[in-house]
């Protein structure tokens, strides 16, 4: 089979033939169709990701063919027991196991799921490590109610866009961030209220003019512009990290967290009873992803160049086999 390698650090993926994955007591090999870039492989493939072992095949989405049956795979692997926290087993597709960017993939049986029937396959392979983020840190950890005002950074990012798209079906009204005003003004067009640039000085000014207060943050940056954040906070709110991009986190107002009563949630992929419930909730509300682009396995350092360029609008796909 053909599959895609990171054999060096800050190097281009090389497509080679391989053998088949060894079957595995509890493990099916699925045929793969689809799959969807994450930046967890762009950080893999520039060593700033913890527990590398190279050579490896990334990939944590995909959507793909088991028994003429078309399926999707929850890639949080070995979750556990306790609903609040991952296991020390827990590990995600693609590594320290070889992932989706390959003809063929080994996944534990009761990671597989059947894919949401209204949507196409490549938009499929997009969903499950962006939209089981998104829906723990938005409803099982955020507890997003309907009316609430969320704000949401980085838009244009998978986590963010699927945060967005769940807010809004959840009836709340929603407002992004991003240092690019073209994506601020598509999420606008999708249903976004208002956005802002967190690259313009008092921001979070603007945001609280315009929004009258936040409710809920998803917050996949962190760095020195979280403590803006809890400026921006109404009484009560709460904040959910699931991603750290911009850095360490510094000059915390206590007084902001303490007077204001603000609660912080950090948020990490997702049990399998949250993977679950994404779905029923993409199936319930036919969402539909939002995907920035395809590409044909042999293009896959184009791939990752874009991702790690941040031009993306959306998921990046590539396809990897036919039906």
């Amino acid at each position: 089979m053909k599959a895609a390698f990171i054999h060096h650090i800050n190097q281009p993926l090389e497509i080679r033939d391989v053998s088949l994955p060894k079957s595995r007591n509890g493990y099916k090999s699925v045929k793969v169709l689809y799959a969807g870039l994450n930046h967890r492989d762009v950080w893999i493939s520039k060593g700033q990701y913890a527990g590398i072992k190279l050579p490896i095949i990334p990939g944590s989405d995909l959507i793909g063919l088991l028994e003429n049956r078309k399926v999707i795979v929850n890639p949080a692997f070995n979750w556990g027991d306790n609903e609040k926290v991952q296991s020390r087993g827990f590990s995600i597709l693609g590594l320290p196991e070889n992932g989706s960017l390959a003809e063929f993939t080994l996944v534990p049986e009761t990671n597989i799921f059947p894919s949401p029937e209204h949507l196409e396959d490549y938009q499929s392979a997009s969903l499950p490590l962006a939209g089981l983020t998104a829906y723990r840190s938005l409803i099982t950890k955020g507890n997003a109610q309907k009316g609430e005002h969320v704000f949401i950074s980085g838009i244009g990012g998978g986590v963010a866009l699927y945060a967005m798209q769940f807010s809004l079906a959840l009836g709340c009204k929603v407002f992004v961030s991003s240092s690019s005003q073209s994506k601020i003004e598509t999420a606008i067009s999708m249903g976004a209220s208002g956005g802002v640039n967190y690259q313009q000085e008092n921001w979070e000014s603007t945001l609280v003019d315009m929004s009258n207060g936040i409710d809920l943050v998803i917050d996949g940056a962190g760095g020195a512009g979280f403590n803006k954040l809890l400026k921006v906070m109404n009484p009560s709110g709460r904040i959910c990290i699931y991603g750290g991009t911009q850095g360490l986190i510094q000059n915390i107002s206590p007084q902001n967290l303490f007077w204001k009563q603000i609660s912080i949630y950090g948020s990490t992929m997702g049990s399998p009873s949250d993977f679950e419930n994404m779905l029923k909730f993409v199936n319930t509300h036919k969402i539909v992803p939002i995907i920035d682009s395809v590409f044909n396995l042999d293009q896959v350092n184009d791939a990752f160049q874009r991702m790690n360029n941040g031009l993306q609008f959306g998921k990046i796909v590539i396809q990897i086999g036919e039906k």
